[in-house]
């Protein structure tokens, strides 16, 4: 009996490719041509640090939206680039057209992409783990740690029910205590945040685990100084990232976190399906993994924190162009177009009487996400407004009781000062229609 013997990858991309729709060559020329036309805009518009102009309307026709239709509620989930889609869509069809390659070549890739995404947060690659989402990867973290009873886990009013959920569970297994740090729906100061949580702290605390990107408010919270103090009482720092990458140019390192999870889905273009999962390599060791098969007692990276069994590896290509995507953009760059935009929003919104806006201002404290209450039940018809008269997607959030109840709207690289403005005079409008 003959075995059929492994393929080269050029051998491989060629199989993969052979009777396709769309070819190898005609794949590669189209993501070809979208990196050159990016490296060309860069090059031609290297100084240009203008919120709007040709080098961000080059990069929106990169995206496949359907006609008018403008999505600003990453939040929830991002669209991909057309190259990401083009990576995702051919490398699914390994299954169809070769299985053996599905297990075979498409998981060696896997070990290049955690390097990549490594180095795209500021990391190494033994720090990394590649999981589903971000409430996968805190399950991990949390449901691993030799936590006992009595121990203490900090954590904000302001948390999303995926990182809640898991503490609750674990509270009801191992007996810690979860305590609740109290922060106001508009908080606006780095000491506010830093100090609540310094005061909290007691001989039993063990973690801080807070998000770092409140989906609620919009507040990025202070991880480098929330780090410092937990590092200086012994403590592990959490932090709940699902819009993070993408959205800000992240170092792991100068944040000095211990946990870090994040969902590429979202602001990234990535693919659903893939999550990141950075454990600082000193804490490794303190977390068992969750899901494991062979090898899992020899391996002392952040891999072995990795889903065990067949996983859908066409997303880890997929991820893959999404890094590139985004690197030959620059992460900085990226950074400061959705700062640029979400400022103009808040601004704007900040002079017209009736809005509150829950976001704070300052940049170190802000980004992509915007989230503002106008009362009198408003928060949903403007939804419905924008979605029926400019095709523009917005969600309500929060809760009225928490008095974090409002409208959040996301300002990623693809929209511009236009889409910005329709929001601020939709607003105007109803308020105008309630007077």
């Amino acid at each position: 009996m003959t075995h059929p013997s492994p393929l080269t990858r050029r051998a491989f991309a060629r199989a993969l490719f052979a009777g396709s729709a769309v070819s190898l060559a005609a794949l590669d020329e189209l993501n070809a041509a979208i990196a050159q036309k990016i490296t060309s805009l860069n090059q031609k518009y290297l100084d240009d640090e203008a919120p709007d102009g040709v080098y961000w309307e080059e990069i929106r026709k990169l995206y496949e939206f359907e006609d008018r239709f403008i999505m600003m509620n990453n939040g929830t989930l991002g669209p991909m680039p057309r190259s990401v889609f083009n990576t995702l869509t051919r490398h699914f069809r390994v299954q169809v057209t070769n299985p053996f390659d599905s297990y075979n070549y498409l998981p060696s890739f896997r070990e290049s992409v955690r390097e990549k995404l490594a180095t795209f947060i500021g990391a190494s690659p033994d720090e990394v783990a590649l999981t589903s989402n971000t409430t996968e990867g805190l399950n991990f973290v949390i449901n691993g740690l030799d936590l006992k009873a009595g121990d203490e886990v900090l954590m904000s009013n302001l948390e999303h029910p995926g990182h809640t959920g898991p503490w609750k569970l674990k509270e009801k297994r191992a007996g810690i205590v979860i305590k609740e740090v109290p922060l106001s729906a508009t908080t606006k100061s780095v000491d506010e945040i830093v100090g609540a949580f310094a005061a909290a702290v007691t001989p039993k605390t063990r973690i801080i685990s807070i998000s770092h990107t409140v989906f609620i408010t919009g507040l990025i919270m202070p991880l480098k100084e929330l780090s410092r103090l937990a590092h200086d009482k012994g403590l592990f720092l959490l932090a709940d990232s699902a819009h993070g990458i993408g959205m800000l140019d992240l170092d792991m390192k100068a944040l000095g976190i211990d946990f870090f999870a994040s969902s590429p889905y979202k602001w990234l273009g990535a693919p659903t399906g893939v999550g990141l999962l950075y454990v600082r390599k000193e804490a490794v060791d303190k977390v068992w993994p969750t899901v494991v098969s062979s090898g899992w007692e020899t391996n002392a990276a952040a891999s072995k924190l990795d889903p065990s069994g067949q996983r859908s590896d066409a997303m880890l290509f997929a991820l893959d162009e999404a890094l590139n995507f985004n690197s030959r953009i620059g992460k900085s760059r990226i950074e400061r177009r959705i700062k640029a935009l979400g400022s103009r929003l808040k601004q704007e919104l900040a002079k017209i009487p009736g809005v509150k806006v829950h976001t704070p201002a300052d940049p170190y404290l802000s980004a992509g996400l915007n989230a503002f209450s106008m009362g009198g039940s408003l928060e949903s018809k403007l939804v419905d407004y924008l979605r029926e008269k400019h095709n523009l997607v917005v969600r309500t959030t929060g809760s009225p009781q928490a008095g974090t109840y409002g409208v959040r709207v996301s300002t990623p690289i693809y929209v511009s000062t236009k889409e910005v403005d329709l929001v601020i005079e939709g607003v105007r409008t109803l308020l105008s229609h309630k007077a």
